[in-house]
């Protein structure tokens, strides 16, 4: 096909050009060029015309969790959590734990049609559903497939909920490194969930069972992290994972929050990937990241959404916002560092994931992953302010595309994949056993 009429964004390196065309053959980008000649040189393509439109690669999400769907709405019973320890105890763990396959397939289509909706193309997820482990990421993969979508995928090993089902999670994890070397738009790492809930035998155990594809884990979200690891091991956790072989250039640690600068420095030494989600962090008044001094520091710094909504742009925006509240200092997160966190950070990191696709940017031979948007400045734009109108200026409802692997899974707004109807509504149907299973499981305790 030939995208005509587009006004091309690229983000690392930052380029806009208008008035291209593309031509889109084998899920790549084959060409591009100008639109009059391009529909004159391939008149048999199929075209679908951008009418000026802005035309970008699609966003990427580092850190989510497919399985938060039907928290949506969902009252905690009782006082109110008084800490992030006691939000996990009351409401994620007896949701997780309520969790069956059919739970998690809906859950999934719900999530992919927010991402389609929001132009998120590639998610990074972290499963938990524990007496539904078995085959929880094959149920994964092939709702992201049906949708179209591009995902990392991984289950979250603790032992929270004993030494059987931490074994279980293991295999999980280990069974699907390996299932998903056939799959082509799934990739795979090894789930941990965190220090806290993880002994030292279950991490040897986890570290023996990978293939050397790295891990996903939660790293001092809160302080309590810190406190279990300095009681339980006589280190902070970063020093902790390090000892055990958990930090290298393939891990992903999310949120990052409660750091010392020993521990950043590990980080930025080893190559480790570390994901910020401020809506999230915000939300379980967890505090925030050191972003600037990562970000300053060389550290290799990503934007998630912890299983908020795929709006990307959403996160961008708080990100912005959070730093310059919490260090009372407007020139805290400026534009360029959100924009690269979340652009070519998150891109570099796709592809250590999908090392034979080349993500993130519009170029002859990289991956046709792009989203449409239907912006219309009242100002400038240029390539020296772009972050600054994505921050005040995108909105989600802009997209009217949106494309992975060279097929449209939106266009002009209707959903191509998935019917969006009817998965809301089987959602909705499904929800009550869910939340009866959730209030069943914090009345045990």
């Amino acid at each position: 096909m030939l995208i005509t009429n587009a006004t091309l964004v690229n983000w690392s390196p930052r380029k806009i050009a208008s008035n291209r065309a593309l031509l889109i053959r084998d899920g790549s980008v084959a060409e591009i060029g100008a639109s009059a000649d391009m529909v004159e040189r391939y008149p048999a393509e199929t075209i679908y015309d951008a009418h000026g439109r802005y035309v970008m690669p699609g966003n990427i999400c580092a850190h989510t969790h497919f399985y938060s769907t039907f928290s949506r709405g969902l009252a905690i019973p009782g006082a109110p959590p008084r800490d992030f320890p006691e939000v996990l105890r009351k409401l994620w763990w007896p949701l997780d734990r309520a969790l069956t396959a059919e739970s998690v397939r809906l859950s999934v289509l719900v999530s992919a049609v927010d991402a389609i909706k929001h132009g998120t193309t590639t998610l990074f997820d972290h499963h938990s559903s524990p007496n539904a482990i078995d085959g929880s990421l094959d149920v994964i993969a092939s709702a992201i497939e049906q949708a179209g979508l591009r995902a990392v995928l991984c289950y979250e090993v603790s032992d929270r909920n004993g030494a059987e089902k931490a074994e279980m999670a293991i295999a999980e994890n280990a069974r699907f490194l390996k299932a998903a070397r056939d799959r082509q738009n799934i990739a795979a790492t090894f789930g941990l969930h965190a220090s806290l809930t993880l002994s030292t035998d279950t991490l040897m155990k986890c570290v023996g069972a990978s293939d050397g594809s790295g891990f996903h884990i939660h790293v001092a979200e809160h302080e309590a992290d810190q406190e279990n690891s300095v009681e339980r091991e006589g280190v902070r956790v970063v020093e902790r994972l390090y000892r055990a072989g958990i930090l290298d250039g393939q891990t992903i640690a999310a949120h990052g929050i409660h750091l010392d600068p020993w521990e950043i420095s590990m980080l930025r030494t080893t190559g480790t990937w570390v994901t910020h989600q401020p809506r999230s962090n915000m939300n379980n008044g967890v505090g925030a990241m050191a972003f600037d001094t990562m970000m300053r520091g060389g550290v290799n710094v990503c934007l998630g959404n912890d299983g908020f909504s795929n709006d990307m742009w959403a996160e961008w925006k708080a990100a912005y916002f959070l730093h310059k509240v919490v260090n009372r200092d407007p020139r805290a997160a400026n534009g360029e560092y959100v924009a690269f966190a979340a652009t070519a950070f998150n891109a570099q990191l796709a592809r250590l994931f999908f090392p034979r696709t080349q993500l993130g940017e519009l170029a002859s031979g990289h991956a046709a992953d792009l989203i449409m948007l239907d912006y219309h400045p009242f100002t400038p734009l240029t390539v020296d302010n772009l972050p600054w109108h994505a921050i005040f200026g995108f909105e989600s409802d802009m997209i009217s595309a949106t494309m992975v692997n060279g097929k449209f899974l939106m266009w002009d707004r209707v959903l191509l994949t998935l019917d969006e109807a009817s998965i809301a509504a089987e959602a909705l149907a499904h929800a009550p056993e869910v939340w009866a299973r959730y209030a069943a499981n914090v009345a045990a305790g």
